[in-house]
Formats: C-alpha cells, sequence, structure tokens
C-alpha cells in the first residue's frame, strides 16, 4: 500500500472512533426516546397490560442512563470547546518582509505540485515543520498550514541548501490539505489541548473519557504520521535529492553552533538582564569558529560563493532581533526590569566585565569584607585565608548565598557545588584585577563566551592555578600567574565598571 493510502486509512480509522464514541453517547438516548414513543403508542409495554411494570421500570433505567450518559457528554464537548491547542512561539514573516522567501517557497511548492504553505514563520530552534493555524474567532482553514523554519538554518545555510532541506517538508502540505487526515489532526489536537487542563468533581469523568479516546487512537495517530512522513519524503525526492543529503550535513552543524552559542554566549547576558539582539548572526561567527578551530566544515569556503538564505529577507537584521528576543523570552524568565536589547560590540563590557564584577561582589560579601561599596578584597588577603583552609567555608556561604537568590530570583541557574562557586568567583575576582591593572580585556570568544584578553597571562594557564587554590589552598601557582599579569596583590579589586 502507497504511503498516501496507509496514512489516509489511518485518519479514517481515528475518524471511525470519534464516531463510535459519538454513537456510543446517543445510544442510551435514542433507546429512552423508543422506549418512551413505544409507552405512548401502546406498542411497548402498554398501561394495563400486564407487563407494563416491567417495561415502566425499564424505561426509568434506561431514562437514567441517558441523562448521565447526556451529562457526561456535555462536560467532554464542553472541554472540547474550551480547549486551545497550543501553538509554537514564532515570529511571523509577513509576504512584504521577505517576499523572495516566500516567492521560493512557492516555487517549491509548485515543482512538488502541492500547495503552498499559508505563511511562514521562524522559530529559535533547529528544526522545520507545518504547524496548523489557530485563528481567533473561527476554525482553521485546512490545506493552510504554516511552514515555521528554524532561524539558524537560515543564517547558515545557503538559499540551495535551505530549499533542498525544506523539501519534505513543504511537501507536508498535499496530507494538510486531505479532508480525512486534517480532520483526524484536528480531533487528536482537541483531545491532547483537554487533557493538558487539570480538571476536579465531575470533570475530571470528562478527562477520563479523553484520556481513553487517546489511548485508543495513539496506535493510528503515530501510523498517520510516519505515512505521511514517508509521503512527503518520497514526492520531495524528485527535488533536489543530492543536494539534501549535503544540507543535512550543515543540520548538525547548525544544531553544536547555535547550542553552544545559546548556553555559553547568551545564557550570561540573559542573567543580567541583557539579550543579545542578533542570535542568529552570531551563530554563523560562532560555526566560522568551530570549522576554523576543529576543520569541521571544510567545505564551508565553497559554500561561500553561494547566496546565503537570509538574503531571502529584506531586513535580515531586524528580524534576527525579534526573533533574539523571542529566544531571550522562552528559554530565559524574564527579568524584573524587562528585557535590555544588546549588540555585539557592548558584550565584553555590559556582559563579560559586568558579570565579573558581580561574581566578585558576591565573593566579599561572603568573606564579610563589605564595608567598602565600591572595591572588594585585596587579593593577598584573600589568597591567604584559602591557603589557611578556610575554601570549605567560602565554599559554603557561596552556596548558602546563590540558593538564597534563586528563591527570590528563579531565573538563575541551579544552585552547583560551593566548590565549584569558589572557583567561578574567584576567577572573576582574578579577572577584574587583571583588568584593573591595564595588562587585559574582557573579551568574546564564540565559542566559550566571555573570556580574558591578556598576552602577559595567556587564559589557558588561568584554569588549572585557580582550581588548585580553590580546591587544595595552593596558592603559589595563582600568585606566580597574578605577578606575571602585572596584578599587584596588595591593591583592592574594583567592584564598579
Amino acid at each position: 500500500m502507497a504511503a498516501s493510502d496507509t496514512a489516509r486509512a489511518r485518519a479514517r480509522a481515528v475518524l471511525r472512533l470519534r464516531g463510535r464514541a459519538v454513537a456510543a453517547a446517543a445510544l442510551p438516548t435514542a433507546c429512552a426516546v423508543v422506549l418512551l414513543v413505544g409507552r405512548f403508542t401502546g406498542r411497548i409495554g402498554a398501561a394495563g397490560s400486564p407487563d407494563a411494570p416491567l417495561w415502566d421500570g425499564i424505561r426509568w433505567a434506561v431514562g437514567a442512563v441517558a441523562a448521565l450518559t447526556l451529562l457526561l457528554a456535555a462536560l467532554v464537548a464542553r472541554a472540547h470547546r474550551r480547549a486551545v491547542p497550543p501553538v509554537t512561539p514564532a515570529v511571523l514573516l509577513t509576504r512584504a518582509e521577505a517576499p523572495e522567501l516566500y516567492r521560493l517557497i512557492e516555487e517549491l511548492a509548485g515543482r512538488l505540485d502541492v500547495p503552498a504553505p499559508a505563511a511562514i514563520a521562524l522559530t529559535p530552534d533547529c528544526d522545520s515543520w507545518l504547524e496548523e493555524p489557530h485563528p481567533a474567532g473561527r476554525r482553521s482553514v485546512p490545506g493552510a498550514p504554516v511552514l515555521v523554519i528554524g532561524s539558524p538554518f537560515l543564517w547558515w545555510m545557503r538559499a540551495g541548501e535551505l530549499r533542498a532541506l525544506l523539501a519534505p517538508v513543504v511537501a507536508g502540505t498535499a496530507a494538510a490539505a486531505d479532508p480525512d487526515i486534517a480532520a483526524a489532526r484536528r480531533w487528536l489536537r482537541t483531545l491532547d489541548a483537554a487533557l493538558g487542563e487539570r480538571r476536579r468533581g465531575p470533570a475530571a469523568l470528562a478527562e477520563r473519557v479523553d484520556r481513553r479516546l487517546l489511548g485508543a487512537c495513539r496506535e493510528h495517530s503515530a501510523e498517520l504520521e510516519h505515512a505521511v512522513a514517508a509521503w512527503a519524503s518520497e514526492q520531495a525526492k524528485a527535488v533536489d535529492y543530492g543536494l539534501r543529503v549535503a544540507a543535512q550535513e550543515q543540520v548538525g552543524l547548525a544544531y553544536a553552533g547555535w547550542d553552544r552559542l545559546l548556553t555559553r554566549v547568551a545564557l550570561p547576558a540573559w542573567r543580567l538582564g541583557r539579550h543579545p539582539s542578533h542570535l542568529n548572526a552570531g551563530v554563523v561567527a560562532a560555526l566560522t569558529e568551530l570549522s576554523r578551530r576543529d576543520r569541521l566544515a571544510d567545505s564551508y569556503g565553497d559554500r561561500l560563493g553561494d547566496r546565503p538564505a537570509c538574503d531571502l529577507l529584506e531586513e535580515p537584521g531586524a528580524v534576527d532581533a525579534r526573533v533574539s528576543l523571542l529566544a531571550a523570552e522562552l528559554l530565559h524568565e524574564e527579568p524584573p526590569g524587562g528585557w535590555q536589547p544588546l549588540d555585539w560590540e557592548d558584550y565584553p563590557e555590559q556582559v563579560v566585565d559586568h558579570g565579573w564584577r558581580e561574581s566578585a561582589a558576591a565573593l566579599q560579601a561572603v568573606l564579610g569584607d563589605d564595608d567598602r561599596p565600591h572595591t572588594g578584597p585585596a587579593l593577598d588577603k584573600l589568597l591567604a585565608r584559602l591557603a589557611a583552609g578556610e575554601a570549605e567555608t567560602l565554599a559554603a556561604a557561596l552556596a548558602g548565598r546563590v540558593a538564597r537568590a534563586a528563591e527570590v530570583a528563579p531565573p538563575l541557574p541551579p544552585v552547583r557545588s560551593g566548590r565549584d562557586l569558589l572557583v567561578e568567583h574567584l576567577t572573576a575576582t582574578v579577572c577584574c584585577a587583571a583588568v584593573d591593572a591595564g595588562t587585559a580585556s574582557p573579551g568574546l570568544d564564540w565559542l566559550d563566551g566571555p573570556v580574558l584578553l591578556s598576552r602577559a597571562a595567556p587564559r589557558a594557564t588561568l584554569a588549572p592555578v585557580v582550581a588548585a587554590a580553590a580546591e587544595a589552598g595552593q596558592d603559589g601557582p595563582l600568585r606566580a600567574w597574578l605577578e606575571r599579569a602585572g596584578v599587584r596583590l596588595e591593591r583592592p579589586v574594583r567592584l564598579s565598571g
């Protein structure tokens, strides 16, 4: 059986289950009506007949079951009317914002002989799919899904690669336009959305019904989507198949660069209430650096001659800013003062230096030396306390401080071990001292995030000597590093930028 026939068969199986559920809800009422009509016409348990009491009892019993069934059906129908299927947050692109991208997708749909998507949206994720729109106040229109594209693909891939990569996705509009498949999907989405709301009392019975229905449809639903995917893949084979194989290699690279950019570069900024305004441009820089260091993209230079997919947008920078803000809203809780946009050139000062000095201030607070509002402890005193075996005490105090801050400000990351926190805060304090000495500066590494740029003392040698001081009280190597960096140990660290 062809994949298209399998998909339609599975969709009809889901619809048959829906029909049986409706029939089961209506059957007691139909029986009660038949019994009542038979009573009034004298055909079933006529008045005065020997079997009249028996049929009256049956009528009452069936009527009670019908009333309960109708009540339960009403609760289920009410839950379904109120259920709102989830919509993935995305940045909707109008045709005026991306006329060439719309033209590319429409030409691709024409080559595949399928309906074109109704609209195009971008999501801050490395994935692409079709999503049925849910306009307010009316039913969604079958056959008119929205094409959701992962924004890193648009910036990293060439236009031809993007077209090849999206061909199987766009081919899925043929299944979305099929009436049976569209109806089955809508009903499954409604069941799933209805189960997303916790209900109590009699309404909990409706939840049990929905759960049973969804369980009965689970196998058909899974096979339906598998068949639709196979159908779309088969249709897309005739379009850019060879280029799609090469584009798939770039998907893994884009995912690795995007994930690293978010965790190493964007997260430190989000914690401070700043959101980088051009994350997608940043992922290109990160992937370029990754390919240079690890040679994971040897063909990158050959691809530079092709047109980047982001050129299909009228104003890539403005779209990037909207997607970047959405990424911050989805992946991190909004700070009390709201998000502040951040340009990459301001990252070293507003994120790296500011973050270091906040960490140095936290370390000063647990040292009990916070009577000076703008300066922290001198490094010679701090290292002397670590050498004297106070690392455990300082680590515990830092862990407690971060835990209390996490209760007040949920956006903070989960509390780490005290030792890790001590190493992190000591590193920040050392970096502040090196910057104050004028021999180093805060910088941005596209793969590692905040870094210290210093010619006097390489940053690669800093981590092991800080760990030795914080974990074993061996302050000698760190003192030697600071001396090479030109830092005066007796000078207090400045806490304000």
